[in-house]
């Protein structure tokens, strides 16, 4: 029996429901990984703020910048040595998206920037913010592998959540930032946003 269908069978025997697509990480991670990623779905380490309303736009002005049409300014403790901050990304179309591990809806919505990312190429800069203290590098970094993502992954903690930070309150995962090559935030949406939603708004620039 291979790992995934040892995988499926154990978890059918412990009559808990199955996580979407958790047995399938054996085979992208090795299982090493899946445990370490298991462990952030069954304990669900990080912040876990209220389920999104999947599908729904922020109310217009409700928690956007202070001031949305200067610059945003943020520098992120990155898994690696690509930077994700307003200096770096300035010049270009910056998708920033803001995760939890645990996040269901937050999973399919890295796949859409995964696969728009590598139709993308170089000329859009697309990053994910997982909300993890670093002491969780590990569950991140299975889950990105997970994923297959390719484009720079970075943590953040609780302040960026707030009204006071760089984007205004994110109370919920998933959510999605567009900032122009300026630095704007011309764009935040909290819910899943299927890419021809988020390319709508990215077609101006």
């Amino acid at each position: 029996m291979t790992d995934a269908r040892a995988c499926s069978a154990r978890t059918a025997a412990s009559g808990r429901p199955p996580f979407a697509g958790a047995c399938a990480v054996i085979g992208f991670v090795g299982r090493a990984a899946y445990l370490v990623f298991a462990v952030a779905v069954g304990a669900a380490c990080g912040p876990r703020p209220s389920e999104p309303n999947v599908g729904a736009s922020d109310k217009p002005g409700a928690a956007l910048p202070d001031k949305p049409d200067k610059p945003a300014a943020y520098a992120f403790d990155t898994l690696d040595e690509r930077a994700v901050s307003s200096a770096v990304h300035r010049g270009k179309l910056t998708v920033l998206a803001f995760v939890t591990t645990g996040d269901i809806v937050g999973q399919a919505q890295v796949d859409y920037l995964v696969s728009m990312a590598k139709n993308d190429g170089a000329t859009v800069n697309y990053a994910l913010v997982a909300l993890h203290p670093r002491k969780e590098i590990p569950i991140v970094e299975a889950y990105a592998a997970a994923l297959k993502v390719a484009f720079p992954v970075a943590l953040a903690d609780a302040s960026v959540m707030t009204n006071a930070g760089p984007f205004g309150e994110i109370g919920a995962v998933p959510t999605l930032v567009v900032l122009d090559p300026f630095g704007r935030v011309v764009w935040k949406h909290t819910g899943l946003a299927k890419p021809d939603e988020l390319r709508g708004h990215m077609r101006s620039f």
